[in-house]
Formats: structure tokens, sequence, C-alpha cells
């Protein structure tokens, strides 16, 4: 991807060390912003991404040519108004649009990393992104949020900064990884590897791309994004463009075929190694472990307010998950509203056109702020 010119980006000059032991300096992040900051800087959301995502949050994705992946959220207007906030978001580290990830050159052989880049954890890229409130000089931050892989930096970043926002809004997310997620992980990294040409991560030195495990990695995951009720209302058992079977192996089912469709598409967007490298960071995600398993531990430090949001059929993170979370603020005494949307879209509802979420969303900010400046 020839994309350099299109992108922001902010080279951190000062070291970070990894969970992993290495560190590392002089590394880029990659950064988009909306809106304006106020006078005070007290308007600033930073917005965390999840596993497929980047740091084009809204409008038009200059490097895909696509709505960015928030575009039903963040907005002028929209839940996350750009007329009043200014919001943030940052390409993790370990992500492939921009930010320092496998794709970069390695300065000891002059190749990209692939898999000799350091293993990377949530915790690792949430250090990595706060140096952006050091770049535009915000000493507190008005919000942070984020759904899934987002999520999960909303809480860790709130447990390392716990003075650094206001309110916090972790979306359809998890404190750990369950063994359910961790399998559907490992299924589509094996299948990245188990391509040929794979190459042991160093596909991009031999000028190709596995792009069939790629893709069945992302058709595995899709599935888990959606709902069985979702999935059976949008496409039960309809054919693809025919009357009957055509006993074969080709897409007979519009299921199959949007799945199919769903994954040559990724291909085009997305990094096979740093597909490997931030599931891996998701599965190590064990905040409680942080702290002697006791996930009250984690916020205690911190005065923020706390808006938890789940979906009725999200199956990947599903609302106990969540409610978990809101129990163990609970039990700390901290400022927690929590509200589960009534959706049929599954895991995704958090990216989409659901309005009772995004006027939740809207009415918790707005009168956050408001409440703020009173």
């Amino acid at each position: 991807m020839n994309f350099e010119k299109k992108i922001k980006t902010l080279i951190v000059k000062k070291p970070l060390k990894l969970d992993c032991g290495k560190t590392i300096k002089d590394y880029p992040i990659a950064y988009e912003t909306y809106g304006s900051l106020n006078q005070n800087k007290d308007n600033a959301i930073l917005v965390f991404h999840a596993l497929t995502g980047d740091q084009f949050v809204t409008g038009l994705n200059p490097i895909t040519n696509k709505e960015g992946w928030w575009s039903y959220a963040v907005g002028p207007n929209k839940a996350i108004d750009t007329n009043k906030y200014f919001v943030i978001c940052s390409n993790v580290i370990g992500g492939c649009m921009g930010s320092y990830g496998p794709s970069h050159k390695d300065p000891n052989t002059d190749n990209a990393f692939g898999i000799n880049f350091p293993v990377i954890t949530i915790n690792d890229m949430v250090n990595a992104q706060f140096n952006l409130l050091d770049f535009f000089g915000i000493d507190k931050l008005f919000s942070i949020a984020g759904g899934s892989m987002g999520g999960m930096q909303v809480l860790q970043f709130i447990s390392n900064f716990p003075d650094k926002s206001k309110t916090v809004i972790p979306i359809a997310t998890t404190s750990s990884h369950s063994a359910q997620n961790i399998a559907f992980n490992e299924l589509g990294r094996q299948a990245i590897t188990a391509d040929s040409n794979w190459k042991d991560g160093n596909y991009s030195f031999n000028n190709i791309n596995p792009g069939k495990g790629l893709a069945v990695a992302r058709m595995a995951a899709h599935i888990t994004y959606l709902s069985k009720k979702g999935l059976q209302e949008k496409f039960g058992r309809k054919l693809q463009e025919r009357e009957d079977f055509k006993f074969g192996f080709d897409a007979d089912f519009q299921i199959e075929s949007y799945l199919r469709y769903q994954g040559s598409v990724f291909v085009d967007r997305f990094d096979a190694n740093s597909y490997l490298y931030i599931t891996r960071a998701m599965d190590y995600f064990d905040l409680a472990k942080q702290f002697n398993d006791n996930l009250s531990n984690a916020f205690k430090a911190t005065k923020a307010k706390f808006f938890i949001i789940s979906f009725t059929s999200d199956w990947l993170y599903p609302t106990q998950e969540n409610k978990d979370i809101v129990i163990a603020l609970n039990a700390i005494g901290a400022d927690v509203g929590f509200v589960e949307i009534k959706s049929d879209k599954g895991h995704d509802s958090f990216l989409l056109d659901v309005p009772d979420f995004l006027s939740a969303l809207k009415n918790f900010l707005d009168k956050s702020y408001k409440k703020n400046k009173i």
C-alpha cells in the first residue's frame, strides 16, 4: 500500500518497554482527528478501534475510499458530535495503516519485520497511544470510547492513566478474552500460517500475499460478529442467483457468497501478519490478572464516570461479560451506568445504524459535557 502521503504520523522518540521485554523507540503512530480542539483543550475524545479498524473513524477513508468504520456514530450532529468534540483515533501498534507494525522495515535486515516484530499487548497499544495526549497538549480527555478490542483498550487506558479522562465508554467488550474467543482467533491464525504463500511471515520479501488464508480467517471471524437470528432473517437458505443446487462446491447459498466477498475485500486492505499480532494481543488481554485477579482494583484510582453498553444478540462478548465490569466497578463505589441495547445485529451492532444505541451514546456524552461546563 503506497499511502504515506495520506496519513498523519507522529514519530514517538520516547522509548517504550513492551510487555514482552523488548524496547521500541523512534516509532510511528498513525492518527487522524475530527472536529476542533477548543481553547481549554477539554473537549477531546480518544476513540480506540477494534481488530480490523484503523484511524479513519468517519467520513471517507482516503486509503480504501470507503466510509470510516464508525460513520454512523461520529460526525457533525451525530452521537459523537464533531461540531462539539475533538475526536482523535490512532492505528494501533502492530497494525497496518501506518503505525509501527510487522510490515515496517527491520533496520537490521532492511526487509519487513514479518514475525520478527515484537509480540505486543493491549497494554502496549495503550501506552503507545498515550503519547498523542502530550502531542496535542491535552492534560485530560473528556472521554475515551471504543467497542470490542477498542473497549479493551478503553479499560486498559483508564487503569493505566486513572486521572486522564472524565468519562469512560467501553462498548460490547470484556475484561479478559474467553476460551471461545481464543479458539476463534487461533482458527484464523492457523488459516493464515497454513497458506503456502505465508512463507514463515516473509511473504512481502517474496512479493506475494497469503490472501487465501487471510480471507478464510476473516470469514470465520465475521460469522462471530453476526447473530443467528440476523443471519437467518437476511439470508436464510436463499440460493445465490439460481433456482436449484448445482451439486458442487461453488457458492450455492447467499450466505456462502456473502462470506466469500467479505474475505476477498478484506485481503485488499489488511496485512496477514498484523492479523496474527493483533489477535494475539486480544488473547493475552486479562485485566484482572494484572491486579491479582481482582478486577475492581484495576479501577480503584480513578474518579471517572463510566457508561458500559452491551447488546442482546452479541454472543462474542455477551452481556454478562460486560456486566462483570459493572459489578467490579460497583464493588468500589464507582460512578457507573449500564445499558443493554436490544438488537438482532450481533456483536457488530455497535458499528451499525442501531438508533437506541446511538441515542444512548449521544445522551450520555452530551449530558456529561453539559454538566462538566456548568
